[in-house]
């Protein structure tokens, strides 16, 4: 299973989320460009495990109407005052997409920047069909993961392409698969895929 809230809890009460191996002050470079080419400026996205809050932050800057959760609520605490000291508006929410209380067709599109690949196998069939549920209907689902490129062990589950369209299939369209990294505080940036999803 997962990590439980209790440990989320007491990464984000007790780190300067600044050292957070997954920081980068600004909108991933990759989610970006995904976003410009499928997701217009003014619709509502939703920022999945947002943490340090420095995605959600950095896409109402970018003119998106902007609802972003965590399973741990010092997380939510601490991006409410991030979000208070750049003064933009986002919705934050606690929530735990596995036991989402979210309303159907909340969003546009869905931004998951490394919370995928922290979730077991038998969790990954439920967060398919919860992020399907508060998508709208053909809404996009950007999402970020571990590549099986990466040759570190420690970390998060690593997925091939065929991997990731596999847990998909059935609930959404495989728009784009790519090879990418993940941007943050590591010296040596991990390998990375980039996926597109559409809710079909």
């Amino acid at each position: 299973m997962p990590a439980p809230s209790s440990w989320w809890e007491e990464v984000y009460r007790t780190s300067d989320v600044s050292e957070l191996p997954w920081y980068t002050p600004v909108l991933d470079t990759d989610l970006e460009r995904a976003l410009r080419e499928h997701v217009a400026a003014g619709c509502r996205v939703l920022d999945l495990g947002t943490g340090p809050a420095t995605q959600a932050i950095a896409l109402a800057k970018h003119g998106y109407d902007v609802v972003a959760t965590d399973i741990a609520s010092s997380a939510i605490a601490k991006a409410r005052h991030a979000a208070s000291r750049e003064d933009v508006r986002v919705d934050f929410r606690v929530d735990n997409i596995l036991e989402s209380k979210l309303e159907d067709s909340l969003v546009d599109a869905i931004v998951d920047r490394g919370m995928f690949h922290t979730l077991p196998p038998d969790a990954r069939p439920r967060y398919v069909w919860s992020v399907r549920r508060v998508l709208r209907p053909r809404g996009f689902l950007l999402l970020k993961a571990f590549s099986d490129k990466e040759r570190r062990h420690e970390g998060p589950y690593h997925f091939s392409p065929a991997e990731l369209r596999s847990s998909f299939e059935g609930a959404f369209e495989v728009v784009s698969i790519g090879d990418a990294q993940f941007q943050g505080s590591l010296r040596q940036p991990p390998k990375a895929l980039i996926a597109v999803f559409r809710r079909s």
